[in-house]
């Protein structure tokens, strides 16, 4: 297998993993909003495809890998419905939402980045479009249950994406094995997102002027 197969590989695999984590992360929010079973699924595909479809329009990769292929809904649904089912269980876990949501930003950043590359994006707006595949759809999905985009706050959550994708571009460029590099943008991503949810860490935030 070439350097390329084997990158384009990597990327789809990241990319069905960043779908399947990420449609959980949008169907518990459906169910902590008591949404029904339809509001769920719908809330979980369009978490999981946007940031992605997005990032294909930009690239000029037409038709989006989401639209092109079944996989990535079949995925999307399966994971809504799987939510959906055992909402009690996710419930029990500490910020559901959360913590798959930093997992499929992580992924998302890096298979976007990693695309964008493969592309001949130059570094920076490969790095910026990894940025948009992880925020993308979890944007859409905070509008949608009708709450203020999570990017939108003080938390560090486009940084973290925007670090993963810096990995990426700086290992390709150093010419690292894209595999270790994915890995280290992920776990970069993922750790900045959970210290900004346990410990607080924080971008500087515009004083409220609310009464």
């Amino acid at each position: 297998m070439s350097g390329l197969e084997s990158a384009a590989l990597l990327v789809r695999a990241l990319d069905l993993v960043g779908t399947f984590v990420f449609a959980i992360s949008g169907a518990a929010l459906g169910t902590q909003r008591g949404m029904d079973l339809f509001g769920v699924l719908v809330l979980g595909c369009v978490t999981a495809v946007v940031g992605g479809i997005t990032r294909d329009v930009l690239i000029g990769a037409i038709p989006p890998a989401s639209v092109a292929s079944w996989h990535n809904l079949a995925l999307a649904l399966a994971a809504g419905l799987l939510t959906f089912r055992f909402s009690r269980l996710f419930d029990r876990l500490q910020q559901p939402v959360q913590f798959f949501d930093a997992a499929g930003l992580g992924v998302f950043a890096v298979a976007g980045t990693q695309k964008a590359v493969a592309f001949g994006i130059n570094w920076p707006m490969a790095a910026v479009l990894g940025m948009i595949s992880g925020i993308g759809g979890g944007m859409v999905r905070d509008m949608l249950a009708a709450q203020v985009p999570t990017v939108l706050r003080a938390d560090i959550y486009a940084v973290a994406a925007l670090a993963g994708a810096l990995v990426v571009v700086a290992g390709s460029a150093l010419g690292l094995p894209p595999t270790a590099v994915a890995l280290a943008g992920v776990a970069l991503c993922v750790f900045l997102r959970l210290m900004a949810l346990y410990h607080g860490w924080r971008l500087p935030a515009a004083p409220s002027r609310e009464p």
